[in-house]
């Protein structure tokens, strides 16, 4: 929307307001889709899991990345009127639980589906066994990501040296490995994290191939660029070379599985919010809007986001601070915003590319409540 197009809507709905595009959502699935035209796509449902989200890209064709029972839920809902021979051909074949450690509660719920279901630790091959033995594992595995906004390495994946002891392992308890994960850390601007991943993976599946093992699927996880600057890297470039690594290194017959979140949902969204306090601390203007990192802005905190502002009204401009509302001195969104000197109480600030780890991790603290979120189709 043009700025006196959010204003106006901002003034009908109230603020915090959080307006999300759906034709963003489809346009961005769409380009996936066109520039790895081999990957099967998996929504990473954590990255915003508004159900309106979840039915846009369930009608575009996706998949979907669930990493607990209740994101399993959401995109249950959309299945509820198949048959049941459907129902279970779509979840055995369209959702992953790729959240390598699941508790026992989830896999017995699941066992029924034969899902397909990450691990890295033989305690979970323990735990698979006895609570979801019909599930088809995928063995995640400890890849670089530095350079990474989000490093994944010190929580999730065996080290590449452990990886045919734990395929080995799972086998010999009569479960089925179908193949090996890796995610190089979200919002990845290092693409040779990606080349370094997909060389560890060749060389492992080839060698459990060697061994008589069935492996057929490779997922390459998520952490593709959004445009935030015009510094982060180009989604384009990266699907160059991961097209031409796929055909060196795996054969035609494969499945390839990506668990895009950021991607698909960053650039969708815009949070008009209001200037509710102005004071001058220490010679810096200090502006206070309705909306902080409690709340929208919680991607400042969880996601190591840098957030920017624009304002609607014009004037000579200065750095300043960007606080939220809540009585904690932590909630302070940015100190370094350049914006207008002269904005005043009830005034409006704009932030755009708010779509991802934004919503999905804001609390109510201090009673305050979230955005309102409109969608426009």
């Amino acid at each position: 929307m043009k700025k006196q197009e959010l204003l106006a809507v901002a003034k009908k709905h109230g603020t915090p307001l959080f307006v999300l595009d759906h034709s963003v959502i489809r346009a961005n699935y769409r380009a996936f889709k066109r520039h790895l035209p081999r990957v099967q796509c998996y929504y990473a449902v954590k990255a915003n899991s508004n159900q309106e989200i979840i039915r846009t890209l369930f009608r575009e064709g996706s998949s979907f990345d669930v990493a607990s029972y209740n994101e399993f839920m959401q995109v249950y809902e959309y299945l509820r009127g198949m048959r049941k021979r459907e129902k279970d051909w779509y979840i055995w074949d369209q959702i992953i639980f790729s959240n390598t450690i699941k508790d026992r509660q989830t896999l017995a719920r699941i066992r029924q589906y034969r899902p397909l279901v990450t691990y890295d630790n033989a305690d979970e091959v323990r735990k698979i066994k006895a609570h979801c033995d019909s599930a088809g594992l995928v063995l995640r595995l400890k890849v670089p990501d530095t350079g990474s906004q989000v490093e994944m390495s010190s929580k999730f994946g065996c080290e590449p040296g452990d990886a045919m002891g734990l395929v080995d392992a799972a086998f010999a308890a009569g479960l089925t490995v179908e193949g090996l994960s890796f995610h190089v850390g979200s919002q990845c601007t290092n693409f040779d994290n990606y080349a370094a991943a997909l060389a560890i993976t060749a060389e492992l599946f080839h060698a459990a191939r060697k061994k008589g093992y069935p492996l057929n699927l490779i997922d390459i996880g998520g952490g593709f660029p959004v445009p935030y600057d015009a510094q982060s890297p180009r989604f384009e470039r990266l699907a160059r070379l991961l097209n031409r690594e796929f055909a060196r290194l795996f054969p035609d017959d494969i499945e390839i599985l990506a668990e895009p979140g950021r991607f698909m949902v960053a650039t969708a969204a815009t949070l008009v919010s209001e200037i509710i306090g102005k004071a001058r601390r220490d010679g810096k203007v200090f502006y206070h809007i309705n909306d902080g990192v409690y709340h929208t802005f919680s991607g400042v905190v969880y996601d190591h986001w840098v957030p920017t502002f624009a304002a609607f009204r014009r004037g000579p401009a200065e750095v300043c601070a960007v606080v939220g509302p809540t009585c904690d001195s932590f909630d302070k969104i940015t100190l370094s915003a350049n914006l207008p000197g002269n904005l005043q109480i009830g005034d409006c600030l704009i932030t755009e590319n708010i779509g991802a780890y934004s919503t999905a991790s804001s609390t109510r603290f201090n009673g305050f409540e979230g955005a309102k979120i409109i969608h426009k189709r």
